[in-house]
């Protein structure tokens, strides 16, 4: 079974927790994930970088992040890196 990219949008009400619980349940099936940042919920660099920071705290370990303009692509390693 392949394993594809799904994606998931972020707008005014920011990160919330059932955002982190789709994420969860999410990558049970999944590698990959892209999370969109709307306009509403403020396009802002720094702002971007805290949430994709956030993420990552809330998932664990195994999870990295990497921003383009306003998306930020979360992988899942097989592996946990040190």
């Amino acid at each position: 079974m392949k394993k594809f990219q799904a994606s998931i949008q972020i707008g005014k009400k920011g990160l919330t927790s059932g955002i982190i619980e789709y994420l969860k349940n999410a990558f049970k099936n999944r590698e990959n994930m892209k999370v969109h940042i709307l306009k509403s919920a403020g396009h802002n660099k720094e702002k971007v970088k805290k949430i994709g920071e956030e993420i990552v705290d809330e998932l664990g370990k195994k999870y990295t992040y990497k921003i383009i303009g306003f998306t930020i692509f979360i992988k899942k390693w097989r592996k946990i890196m040190r």
